[in-house]
């Protein structure tokens, strides 16, 4: 079984934990994740990312989630290309290394771009390079980021729109209330947190003011 057919594997079988809203044997299914080297392309093809990032959602245990948060992390990483933003400036400042110029280096960035423009769900790089709305001396210095796919851009856009909102919801901690009920153990002392309007945030109107909230567990679950 090839490393592919391996991640595959595992994402059909977290795709029917999600269905089945049963995540036993997640954690495994992780740790098998964590010890498989993962490559862009292996991240495009099999979407194993989407599944990793459902069953982190679903998931109340912990260490599920810990493990499932850092695979993410890291894959991201991928996504994002290897140089940030702040690399790029500085590398305009500064002249070329000898290692970036070396063979082996041009060699690499000719290897990514032309599979960057025979991937299947990039199609709209392809069109844009051939009819000419990319020059070539620009696609010769984009990033992985800027030649990434538009489902990669969804992806990546989804994946920071996400950490960003965990690091609100960690920071603020939420405001106490006994207005709602919890759904798993049915006490009325929870805990809501205040957001902008989002798909999965909850709409109600309380003494005129409109909130945007998402229900926590209670203190006594």
């Amino acid at each position: 079984m090839t490393t592919e057919d391996e991640i595959i594997r595992i994402a059909k079988k977290m795709d029917k934990m999600v269905q089945k809203k049963n995540a036993a044997g997640a954690l495994d299914l992780l740790k098998e994740l964590k010890n498989i080297p993962m490559t862009l392309e292996l991240l495009q093809t099999t979407r194993i990312g989407m599944s990793v990032n459902a069953i982190r959602k679903q998931s109340t245990d912990e260490e599920v989630t810990s493990l499932a948060k850092s695979l993410i992390k890291s894959w991201k990483k991928l996504l994002d290309g290897p140089s940030t933003d702040k690399d790029s400036e500085e590398k305009k400042k500064e002249p070329a290394s000898s290692s970036q110029n070396s063979p082996e280096a041009r060699e690499e960035r000719v290897r990514s771009r032309i599979a960057n423009l025979k991937d299947a769900k990039n199609p709209n790089l392809r069109k844009n390079v051939l009819c000419g709305n990319i020059p070539p001396d620009k696609f010769a210095k984009m990033t992985a980021e800027e030649m990434a796919s538009d489902e990669l851009k969804e992806m990546r856009k989804n994946l920071t729109k996400e950490a960003i909102r965990e690091h609100q919801m960690a920071k603020t901690g939420g405001t106490q209330t006994d207005l709602f009920t919890c759904g798993k153990c049915k006490k009325k002392n929870c805990t809501y947190t205040q957001l902008k309007p989002a798909l999965n945030s909850l709409k109600i109107t309380f003494k005129g003011e409109v909130i945007y909230f998402v229900q926590r567990y209670s203190q006594g679950s």
